[in-house]
C-alpha cells in the first residue's frame, strides 16, 4: 500500500496534465467547433457535395486553414488523458485502465488522421477545383468523396469514436472502483461512452442520429467533469517525499 501511494505521488504531475487536457481541449473543442459552424456550416457540410464545398473551403481563406489545422490535432489531448486516468485509477482498476489507455491512444490518431485531411488535401483539391475543367472536376469529387467516406466517415468518426467510448466506459468502471470518486461521475462516465458506441453508427443508420446529437453535448460536458475530477486527484495525491520528510523530523 505505501508503495502504491509513493507511486501516485509520483505521478501527481501525470494526473495533473491529463485532467487539463481533457477540461482544455474540450473548451477548445467548443470554440473551434463555434468557428466552423458560423464560417463553414460545419458539420452539415460533411455531407455535401465537392461543387459546393470545396469552393466554401477554400473561401474561409487562410484563418480557416488555421482552424482547422488546429482541429485535426486537438484530439491528441486523449493521449495525456489517457495516461492521467490511468495513473489515477490505476490502484483499483489496474487492467481496464491498462485497456483504456491503448484505446485512449487509438482515438487520437484514428481522429487526427481524420480531420488532418481538411487542411491538407481537401485543400489541394479546393485549389485545384477552380482551374480544372468538367471532365477533372468528376475525378476531383471522387477523390473527395472517397476520402470523406474512409478517412473521415470510418477511419476519424467510426474507429475514433468507438476507441474513445471504449475508453469513457473503462474510465467509468474505474471511477466506480475508487473510493475517492463520487460514484455518479462513473455512471456519467459510463452512460457517455455506451451513447457514443451506439451514436457511431449514424453513419450507416440514420436510426442513431438522435443519440448522436444528444452525444454531441454529452461528449463535451463528460471531458471537463472527468478533467476536473483529475485535476482535483492530482491534487489530493500524496507527495511521498514530503511525507518522509515529515517523518524525519
Amino acid at each position: 500500500m505505501q508503495q502504491s501511494r509513493a507511486t501516485r505521488g509520483q505521478a501527481k504531475g501525470t494526473i495533473l496534465a491529463g485532467g487539463i487536457a481533457l477540461v482544455g481541449g474540450a473548451v477548445a473543442f467548443l470554440g473551434v467547433f463555434s468557428y466552423l459552424a458560423a464560417r463553414f456550416q460545419y458539420p452539415e457540410v460533411l455531407d455535401g457535395r465537392a461543387e459546393d464545398v470545396l469552393p466554401a473551403l477554400l473561401a474561409t481563406g487562410s484563418a480557416g486553414r488555421t482552424v482547422w489545422a488546429i482541429y485535426s490535432v486537438l484530439p491528441l489531448v486523449f493521449i495525456p488523458a489517457g495516461i492521467g486516468a490511468f495513473e489515477a485509477l490505476r490502484e483499483r482498476a489496474a487492467g481496464p485502465m491498462r485497456v483504456g489507455v491503448l484505446f485512449a491512444f487509438l482515438a487520437a490518431v484514428s481522429m487526427v488522421l481524420g480531420l488532418m485531411r481538411w487542411p491538407s488535401v481537401h485543400w489541394e483539391l479546393a485549389r485545384a477545383w477552380g482551374a480544372a475543367g468538367e471532365g477533372e472536376r468528376v475525378v476531383l469529387a471522387a477523390m473527395f468523396d472517397g476520402l470523406n467516406r474512409y478517412l473521415g466517415n470510418f477511419i476519424g468518426e467510426f474507429l475514433g469514436e468507438f476507441s474513445f467510448s471504449v475508453f469513457f466506459v473503462l474510465s467509468g468502471v474505474g471511477l466506480l472502483r475508487h473510493d475517492g470518486a463520487p460514484r455518479w461521475i462513473g455512471w456519467w462516465g459510463i452512460a457517455t461512452g455506451i451513447l457514443g458506441l451506439i451514436g457511431m453508427w449514424r453513419n450507416i443508420t440514420s436510426a442513431v442520429d438522435a443519440v448522436a446529437a444528444a452525444n454531441n453535448y454529452l461528449l463535451p460536458a463528460w471531458m471537463i467533469g472527468f478533467g476536473v475530477w483529475l485535476i482535483i486527484a492530482s491534487r489530493a495525491t500524496p507527495n511521498p517525499n514530503s511525507r518522509r520528510l515529515e517523518i524525519r523530523t
